[in-house]
């Protein structure tokens, strides 16, 4: 016995169908295909979406709306679940909250204004909102915007 004989079985292989190969087959004669007709012959079938000449539905709804391709993505964050993880800390950074998994590597990053700052803490962040500034600045910090 060698490795490639342990599994699968050979009675557990999955047959290939053969059609056209007699009646007693139960695909003999016109291979599941039916008689005559586009889906009978070689090469025959209709391409995805094609109604028989109907007008297909993707024309017949109407198109709508658009992508904007300058559009950024920011990961969100609450200045006030910023304070509370980093409650020892003066300044946070991007990088610290990457290291505690609160924004993903490599994503644009906005503090938005809910919860609380009680101190004076410098944050560093790609985006803010005009609360969370005013929040940060009240409290004696610094909301530190960086490029890119």
């Amino acid at each position: 016995m060698r490795l490639h004989e342990l599994y699968p079985f050979p009675e557990e292989y999955k047959q290939r169908k053969r059609v056209g190969r007699g009646s007693g087959s139960g695909w003999g004669k016109t291979s599941g295909k039916g008689h005559k007709g586009q889906n009978a012959r070689s090469g025959g079938g209709v391409r995805p979406g094609f109604e028989g000449g109907q007008m297909p539905l993707a024309r017949r709804l109407p198109k709508r709306g658009f992508k904007n391709r300058f559009r950024e993505e920011y990961a969100a964050v609450n200045i006030g679940r910023l304070v509370a993880m980093f409650e020892g800390k003066d300044e946070i950074t991007l990088a610290d909250m990457i290291e505690r998994g609160i924004v993903a590597k490599g994503a644009a990053v906005k503090v938005l204004g809910v919860g609380e700052v009680t101190k004076a803490v410098t944050v560093e962040a790609h985006r803010f909102s005009a609360s969370a500034a005013d929040k940060i600045q009240k409290a004696g910090g610094t909301a530190k915007a960086i490029e890119g």
